[in-house]
């Protein structure tokens, strides 16, 4: 078997709109085409046998088992792989089960899909599948645990943080987007200006004073005992004349920690003499130049949670320890506390795996213990000095038996210090009376404190901490989305884009845009090239300053990637016709059609679906819309009008000349066509189509018919508006159109208009691309040829895997099957296309270049326009 490419699919897709994270392996199965698995002797019972847990798999028989079952009855290794990749994520701590497998146009060849929880972890368990499974095939021996092993380390490097994690699933839950920004733990929530940003449990409103402050911990003791809040006794210490100061002063037993340390390290607790505390000095060294001493303070170690200067929650840490039964050694008590299901690696499970460090031996080293001595039966041995979850401590909440003393102060302290989100760090019998009664004392401040003590804790009720958090964010009446307006079809969407773009920013509204010419912001280009995917229009998201989306969506994308967004409020379809056939198995109409509607699927069911009444694939889209559905049409007697009208829908018609809304039987008549640029005088059709559907979008979207109006008045087709779209230059004896059609519908709509200019001379300039079927290249020249005198085939570029010749050759084929004698030249040099162009054009000539068959043919055209007005 061959893997043929692997993608990774982040959004909505053309296999499921809501499991937006999809694995997508074109897998050539080979000879294994013709080997079902009950035609491979013993393959059931080495599958089930490797992967036991496989029998949870209910599969199409809707039971446990039916999966084994399928497999003895005879199923296709596609459809094992896609079950084998499934398992295996859940045995590394990903679990999740949505897969697919379908067969496509070519013998052999399957698009096995199935979702993921970590991106590196699935595309590994789609390569391990495969290779597991020819293992099963072969009948050899396979390190399942090798695999599983390493997903697991691929989980950790690339997952987010259990605090991280757990504010941005309480925002799923309350349907808020987000966007993460880097590999670590920096995410965005909402889109465009709705947008806050966290790291960890760090906000945008975390003040950075704050964040030094509590990084300081002598400054954070100083600051809480001149407020009246009990701190432990000490100094700070960066010589070891310090330190024997500190033992003066201080006495033992005492603490060492480093200044600015974080999770424990480099602390060293209850040092009792001399020696002890020199090594406790350079032990800390080794993570802060200067180090804290302070009174040994017996007692609980409690963090508290403090959120918006609210507490919500509190929990009684404690270090990771053995329990002595009188006959195992440490090692194995170890051992066997790691076996507990509630252990896993990294963040995994509700605790954290006890792994031996430099820590472990000092402590037991001080009890004269080594990793091979029998701890008594009932003795507690720590193996931490700290009480972090991260090495294997254990926490127990606390949160309903705090003090309102100390829940008082612990609110005072989060203002002192200033910080929004903040974990306070107790030692202290019990939080049950007030600190200044049971001798307890803060420790320290901690900026950006992990959730997991109190998400997952060992014993007592969890605390769903991330709600407080999402509640500070986004408190009551803050929206975290902008409108997005997503437009596709095969034809139209740049200009149809661009088009109600120019009317929202002329409603009062700052826009992002993404077309197949690049990124815009308020008409501003910030990336030049094709931006109609995921990326672009996470862009457009991401940036802070736009306050409505306007995003070109292709084909192209969403096979590749899925959409960037999750959900729009207006979807536009503007058409379906023949293009792109062919590739990424999308051999026809209702393939091309399954791909568009993804747009439709995203839309909110309070939303818009803006459809093509006039096209039945854009009609097919609407019997599954799942929203609001309004219709564009050029002809207001269209059957699907008449019965929307009926029901009260709203449309958009073009009648009598005029672009007009009809919402039920009432007409709103918007303007005029020929008072409209961008059609030419209402010469072309599918320009008008245009108008129709930003019209209808913008109308939908709350713009007033007066603005709509005006906005369309000022739209003008030119290289600044709509580049590549009807670009008419006007020399002083000829004209040049430059529009980039590239397909059957396109070049009918040039047609059409090239009908209605007069001119002594129809030029063309035309070419092919590669990755397009022979007869879609063939139809495109049947058409040049209907509409052009003469034909110059400039195939400069898009050749895509063939010749120069061979696209040459099929241009002709459909030229000559038209007109036998039509003009035909060669020239593949886009330069010095465009130079004899304008040297030689006939006076009152017209001349057309379509497709971009010349690069940057706007360019080179204002260049020789910029030059004959010059030589005047």
């Amino acid at each position: 078997m061959k893997i043929l490419g692997i993608q990774v699919l982040r959004g909505p897709n053309i296999w499921s709109i809501n499991r937006k994270k999809l694995i997508q392996m074109r897998l050539d199965l080979e000879d294994m085409e013709q080997r079902p698995t009950n035609l491979i002797d013993g393959f059931r019972e080495r599958i089930e046998k490797l992967i036991p847990s496989l029998y949870s798999h209910r599969c199409s028989k809707s039971a446990p088992g039916g999966f084994l079952l399928r497999v003895e009855e005879g199923t296709w290794m596609g459809h094992v792989i896609e079950h084998i990749a499934l398992e295996i994520q859940t045995l590394a701590g990903m679990d999740t089960g949505f897969g697919r497998t379908r067969q496509t146009k070519t013998d052999g060849i399957y698009n096995v899909v199935f979702s993921y929880t970590e991106e590196k972890a699935g595309v590994y368990a789609a390569e391990s599948a495969v290779r597991i499974a020819e293992a099963l095939i072969d009948n050899k021996e396979y390190d399942l645990e090798h695999d599983i092993q390493k997903m697991r380390e691929l989980r950790e490097s690339e997952r987010l943080g259990p605090s991280t994690g757990s504010i941005v699933d309480e925002a799923i839950a309350r349907d808020i987007p987000w966007i993460r920004l880097n590999k670590s733990s920096l995410v965005q929530l909402g889109y465009g200006k709705n947008q806050v940003r966290f790291r960890a449990t760090m906000t945008e409103r975390t003040s950075s004073i704050a964040v030094d402050i509590a990084g300081n911990k002598d400054e954070t003791k100083r600051l809480l005992n001149d407020a009246a809040i009990p701190v432990a006794k000490g100094i700070t210490a960066s010589t070891l004349e310090d330190v024997y100061e500190a033992i003066k002063r201080v006495g033992f037993p005492l603490v060492f920690k480093p200044l600015d340390g974080n999770h424990g390290k480099g602390a060293t607790i209850n040092v009792k003499n001399e020696e002890e505390a020199v090594a406790a000095f350079h032990y800390a060294k080794e993570y802060s130049r200067r180090i804290i001493i302070e009174s040994f303070i017996t007692g609980h170690d409690f963090r508290v949670l403090v959120i918006d200067h609210k507490m919500v929650a509190a929990a009684l840490r404690v270090p990771a320890h053995i329990k002595g039964d009188g006959k195992s050694t440490i090692q194995e008590l170890i051992d066997l506390e790691n076996a507990d299901p509630r252990r896993g690696y990294g963040h995994e499970n509700v605790l954290t795996e006890i792994t031996v460090d430099r820590d472990t031996e000092d402590l037991l080293e001080k009890k004269g213990y080594t990793l091979a001595t029998v701890a008594p039966i009932g003795e507690i041995v720590f193996l931490k000095s700290t009480a972090n979850l991260s090495t294997g401590g254990t926490s127990i909440d606390v949160t309903d038996q705090v003090h309102p003393q100390n829940v008082f102060n612990c609110e005072r302290i989060s203002r002192i210090v200033g910080l929004d989100i903040c974990g306070i760090d107790i030692m202290a019998q019990n939080l049950t009376e007030p600190l200044t009664d049971n001798g307890g004392v803060v420790l320290e401040v901690n900026a950006a404190p992990g959730f997991r003590m109190h998400l997952a804790p060992s014993e007592g009720l969890p605390r769903n901490v991330a709600a407080p958090v999402i509640d500070m964010l986004y408190p009551p009446g803050k929206s975290a989305r902008i409108p997005i307006i997503a437009v596709t079809g095969t034809n139209g969407k740049t200009t149809t884009t661009r088009l109600i773009a120019h009317i929202v920013k002329n409603n009062g509204s700052r826009v992002g845009f993404t077309t197949s010419d690049g990124i815009y912001v308020q008409n501003t280009l910030l990336m030049k090239g094709d931006t109609t995917g995921p990326f672009s229009a996470e862009f457009i998201l991401k940036d802070p300053t736009v306050e409505v989306a306007v995003l070109e969506t292709a084909r192209g994308g969403i096979l590749r990637a899925g959409l960037g967004f999750n959900k729009c409020d207006i979807g536009v379809v503007t058409n379906i016709q023949e293009d792109h056939l062919g590739i990424s198995d999308i051999n026809n109409l209702d393939d091309l059609t399954r791909v568009k509607s993804v747009i439709i699927g995203a839309v909110k069911r309070n939303g818009w679906a803006v459809l093509n009444a006039d096209n039945s694939y854009c009609l097919k889209i609407a019997q599954s819309a799942d929203c609001n559905i309004a219709y564009f049409s050029m002809d207001e007697k269209n059957p699907t009008i008449k019965e929307h009208s009926k029901k009260g829908g709203i449309s958009a018609i073009y009648e009598n000349g005029f672009i007009t809304i009809k919402k039920g039987d009432w007409k709103i008549r918007v303007e005029k066509a020929t008072h409209i640029p961008l059609t030419f005088n209402g010469s072309v059709a599918f320009m008008i189509q245009n108008v129709l559907a930003a019209t209808l979008t913008t109308f939908l979207y709350g713009c007033k018919t007066e603005d709509i109006k005006l906005s369309l008045e000022t739209f003008i087709p030119s290289a600044a508006h709509t580049p590549g779209r009807m670009n008419v230059f006007k020399f002083k004896d000829f004209k040049i159109l430059v529009d980039f059609a590239h397909n059957p519908d396109g070049f009918n709509g040039i047609k059409d208009y090239l009908a209605t200019v007069d001119a002594t001379e129809h030029v063309g300039v035309i070419s092919g691309t590669g990755d397009r079927r022979d007869e879609d290249i063939i139809e495109t020249a049947r058409i040049a040829a209907q509409m052009f005198d003469k034909v110059v085939i400039c195939q400069e570029k898009y050749l895509r895997g063939r010749t120069q010749q061979e696209l040459i050759n099929l241009l002709i084929t459909g030229l000559k099957e038209i007109k036998p004698d039509i003009a035909i030249e060669v020239n593949n040099n886009g330069e010095e296309c465009m130079k004899n162009l304008v040297t030689h054009a006939k006076s009152g000539s017209f001349i057309t270049i379509l497709s971009d068959t010349i690069d940057n043919a706007i360019q080179k055209a204002t260049y020789y326009l910029d030059k004959e007005l010059e030589s005047k």
